[in-house]
């Protein structure tokens, strides 16, 4: 299941990618907007700018902004900064992996066969799919 923190996050890019504005938007016009709990949201877009995939200013017209054009932000990496890895089990995991306590054998283990496919599947979505694709829709 995907987070409320990922839906949210996903949900603010996009927001901030539709106003194609030179000037930053303010969280509160966000959270009005999008519905989204102002102080969770402060929270959300606080990782995102730490990750490099948002800036932010300060003041009275301050607020978040881009650090790239949208058709450059691949769900992958949005993906992986709010939600963690993207493989469903960790014996699968490119970036985290790790073994199963419960598995002797991960070549022949039926579990670890589908979750490689799910990953994969997964991954094509993620790396095919950019904030300028989920604006445009």
């Amino acid at each position: 299941m995907l987070s409320k923190k990922t839906k949210y996050g996903l949900k603010a890019l996009t927001y901030i990618s539709r106003t194609k504005s030179d000037s930053p938007v303010q969280v509160s016009t966000i959270s009005k907007s999008e519905q989204i709990p102002q102080k969770f949201l402060e929270s959300i877009l606080l990782t995102l700018r730490k990750a490099g995939i948002l800036g932010s200013k300060k003041g009275k017209h301050g607020g978040y902004y881009l650090r790239h054009e949208p058709s450059e932000i691949k769900m992958t990496d949005v993906m992986r900064v709010l939600e963690g890895p993207i493989a469903m089990v960790p014996c699968v995991s490119l970036n985290y992996y790790e073994k199963c306590d419960d598995c002797p054998d991960e070549n022949k283990c039926s579990v670890h066969r589908l979750m490689i496919q799910v990953r994969d599947n997964t991954l094509s979505v993620f790396r095919n799919t950019t904030l300028e694709d989920l604006s445009n829709e």
